[in-house]
């Protein structure tokens, strides 16, 4: 046998840790049962759990993927924030008033903003994943991965609501990180903070919507959420404004900022008290926002601030207030759902195969949008844009 180039070892070595991880995957797990085991897990409970289930590449591929294409911020934003999430949402606030009049009272957050992390995450119990959470997360904890032993607590913290009796087995599925519930928690997490907004002695994310946003507001109020501030609202930047010194970090005073010449976007002065950054996502061509400490409560749900924005600016539609006033830098415009749902359906059309036209953009989508590009004389970009719906749509 040929000796390996240098560039070729790494890459040997890379695959060969999954196939030892699945080959001791049975020993992986008769390790973490005994860990089980001292934190309480019945041994009845550890095999009803992990009964039939499999070292999962699928899984360690999609902890390994690389993304090629980089979301733009208009983009990220048209598909969370568009007229159906908001319709949809409203609809969800009026069938479950109860509980979300409930979990406000209850934890200080106002019910917006509650539902617009359940609309960012689940689409308000509409999507809550698939993925088998114990198969996904003994994959996870029992392979080369550098978390493993991350992902074992959340294994462990999984197999205990498991044994308490909180979410059946089966009613367990979500991201392949292990993420889950309507508002998608992670195992430890709902081990720290969910709550029984409901009263039927169990802590159910998963089919209770009560219990669901009870979560959502409690881990918002830990994460020191203030009702009766506003997350924060849109500005305008005067020219010259240095973007870099600014940040979600960077707080001042309000008046510091009204002093560096910033106003509302509709020109009136700033208002409000307490610390405040400025964060423009886009750079200082684009939209920019003046962002209080309840923005870092919202951000602390997933560390992104392009999230952060999203919830916010949703929770803002949702009490009937405008979105985005400012246009984002770009000549063509992002899509919304129903929108890229079309531009799916005439990729169909045309004999592309880009799987069921739901609105959600993925190689397939891309893939398709670049052959079209390519045959309407524009820029192989791939990226799901007003242009090319346009073009497709004059035929």
């Amino acid at each position: 046998m040929p000796r390996p180039t240098r560039l070729a070892v790494p890459l040997l070595a890379a695959l060969a840790l999954p196939a030892a991880a699945r080959a001791d995957f049975q020993g992986c797990l008769a390790g973490i049962q005994a860990q089980a085991a001292a934190q309480g897990v019945s041994a009845q409970t550890f095999r009803a759990a992990t009964s039939g289930i499999t070292y999962d590449d699928k899984v360690i591929e999609l902890s390994q993927a690389q993304p090629e294409f980089k979301t733009p911020i208009w983009d990220y934003m048209a598909a969370l924030v568009d007229d159906e999430r908001v319709e949809d949402g409203r609809a969800a606030m009026r069938q479950h008033a109860a509980a979300l009049a409930q979990a406000e009272a209850r934890y200080g957050v106002d019910r917006h903003t509650i539902a617009a992390v359940w609309g960012v995450e689940s689409n308000f119990g509409k999507n809550l994943g698939k993925m088998p959470l114990v198969q996904s997360l003994a994959t996870l904890a029992c392979s080369g991965n550098r978390r493993r032993d991350f992902f074992r607590g959340e294994l462990l913290a999984t197999l205990k609501i498991i044994e308490r009796g909180d979410i059946e087995a089966s009613r367990l599925t979500g991201s392949w990180a292990g993420a889950f519930g309507q508002t998608q928690f992670m195992p430890t997490t709902y081990q720290r903070l969910a709550v029984d907004l409901d009263g039927d002695g169990r802590r159910d994310v998963v089919d209770s919507v009560a219990d669901a946003v009870g979560s959502t507001a409690n881990f918002l109020r830990v994460a020191k959420w203030h009702n009766g501030t506003p997350w924060g609202y849109e500005v305008r930047l005067p020219r010259g404004f240095n973007v870099a010194a600014a940040g979600r970090k960077n707080k001042h005073a309000v008046g510091h900022w009204a002093s560096l010449g910033v106003t509302r976007i509709d020109g009136r002065p700033l208002t409000g008290e307490g610390p405040a950054g400025i964060i423009a996502p886009a750079g200082i061509d684009g939209p920019a926002f003046l962002v209080t400490k309840n923005f870092d409560a919202i951000y602390s749900y997933n560390a992104a601030e392009s999230y952060g924005l999203a919830i916010a600016v949703l929770s803002d539609r949702l009490r009937g207030r405008p979105g985005v006033q400012a246009g984002w830098p770009t000549d063509d415009p992002p899509l919304s759902r129903a929108e890229r749902r079309d531009l799916q359906s005439r990729l169909i059309a045309r004999g592309f195969d880009v799987g069921e036209p739901d609105g959600k953009v993925g190689a397939k989508t891309r893939e398709a949008i670049k052959a079209v590009e390519r045959q309407l004389g524009m820029p192989a970009t791939g990226r799901p844009g007003g242009k090319v719906l346009e073009a497709l749509r004059r035929g």
